[in-house]
């Protein structure tokens, strides 16, 4: 039997998957210290919860299948619309506004490509129950301090409304709902197409004339800023475009008042081609010239009619989402992802099996102050067991003979300076910490 991966997925070793780890610890620091809770849902959910939510490109990446019980169920898609399944089911144990957050694994059957695969991570944070400017501006503040908390400097965070892009769409006078999603699929990929594909996809999808295809590409791609479609609005008397652009500003005001400004830019190109949106939308991209080409490493938008095709009640809802995989891909590129996490500080030797227990304790006691540890397990000659400390990346080397034993010491020696001393067991962590955390 051949050892392989299916295309799409893959193994993450220790040298990437200490790295991984260590930034999701981090993500999740900021996500809870900005109040959200964190939320666990299955991997698997019933096939009638997922399709329909997502438009027909959505639903055909769906992994479904047929279970022993005979069930029809698929592998989640994301994690927004489990999320809405939860609110709408365990509602009366939940209060609102609730927020959330949850990093697992989704699964689409795409085109894997660079910084894109069929089984990946989600970061998401979420706030269901509240139709603020606030809400919105909370996510999205939630999401540009984890992009600070990891080193991110070049990034920008382009803000849309889909009531922005459904009065764009009226101004060039597609009025028909079905026409306008199909206009809208085909934005979406303006960053992906060139405009002439983009406005071939409007001609066929939307059934539109070539010169009326063309206008429309050229009204999103144009680049006009906010205040520009906000004349528009108020020249055409579009009410739902005009409430549109104020919910916008105001988001932008209030992220400006968190001091993320920087980050922001309003792009009417921005569509996000999930049916499920029904208000302010965004997208954030690296700009590094680096990394520039991998698209969009966070993304989300207001979902307010989501909720309640799983009940009764109607329950605004707005939310972010962190591509982990891609952007840790981005930052190994520029450099910004600790290769040292998988390493371990201290490595213990064993110069005689009889001293082992005696070894173990010592380690033991530095793993209860907090500090990696291990032991060697394998034995011999105290070189060869410097050569293993060495490749695992250790820092710290201790020896432990007979003497040491006898006389309540042991030798530290930095691999790194070449240096060692004596020192009594009972200081041994202190000696450590001294090392490893100077003041």
């Amino acid at each position: 039997m051949q050892a392989q991966t299916l295309k799409g997925f893959r193994d993450f070793l220790p040298t990437d998957m200490a790295p991984r780890q260590a930034m999701v610890r981090r993500i999740e620091v900021v996500f809870e210290t900005h109040g959200f809770s964190p939320l666990q849902t299955p991997a698997l959910e019933y096939l009638e919860t997922l399709t329909g939510k997502y438009g027909d490109e959505g639903d055909k990446l769906l992994y479904r299948f047929t279970d022993h019980g005979d069930r029809q169920v698929a592998l989640r898609y994301d994690l927004t619309v489990p999320l809405a399944r939860v609110v709408a089911q365990h509602r009366a144990q939940l209060q609102l506004p609730f927020r959330r957050y949850q990093i697992a694994p989704v699964w689409r059957a795409d085109k894997p490509q660079r910084g894109r695969y069929r089984e990946f991570v989600q970061c998401d944070a979420d706030i269901c129950g509240a139709d603020s400017a606030l809400a919105d501006a909370e996510v999205l503040v939630a999401g540009l301090s984890v992009l600070r908390s990891l080193g991110v400097e070049q990034a920008q965070m382009h803000l849309n409304h889909r009531d922005i892009l459904f009065g764009i769409l009226r101004l060039c006078n597609v009025p028909h709902h079905p026409a306008q999603i199909a206009c809208i699929r085909a934005i979406d990929k303006l960053d992906k197409l060139t405009p002439a594909a983009v406005v071939e996809e409007i001609v066929q999808q939307a059934d539109l004339p070539a010169d009326q295809a063309q206008a429309v590409v050229a009204a999103f791609a144009a680049g006009w800023p906010l205040s520009h479609w906000q004349q528009q609005a108020l020249d055409a008397a579009d009410l739902p475009m005009q409430a549109a652009i104020e919910r916008v500003a105001a988001v932008i005001n209030l992220v400006t008042a968190a001091g993320l400004d920087r980050w922001l830019a309003f792009d009417c190109s921005i569509a996000r081609g999930l049916d499920y949106y029904t208000g302010i939308i965004y997208e954030t991209r690296l700009t590094d010239p680096k990394v520039a080409s991998m698209g969009a490493v966070m993304s989300g938008g207001r979902y307010d009619g989501l909720i309640g095709l799983f009940g009764k009640e109607k329950i605004p809802a707005v939310g972010i989402s962190v591509g982990l995989d891609r952007l840790f891909a981005a930052l190994y590129e520029l450099g910004l992802v600790r290769t040292d996490s998988a390493q371990v500080p201290i490595y213990a030797t064993v110069l005689q099996p009889e001293l082992a227990g005696a070894v173990l304790i010592l380690v033991q006691g530095l793993r209860d102050h907090g500090w990696r540890a291990e032991i060697d397990t394998l034995g011999g000659k105290v070189g060869k067991q410097f050569e293993r400390a060495a490749k695992r990346g250790a820092r710290l080397a201790l020896v432990l003979g007979p003497d040491e034993q006898a006389a309540g010491t042991v030798v530290v020696k930095d691999l790194r300076q070449s240096t060692q001393q004596s020192v009594a067991q009972t200081q041994l962590a202190a000696v450590v910490a001294a090392i490893l955390r100077p003041q």
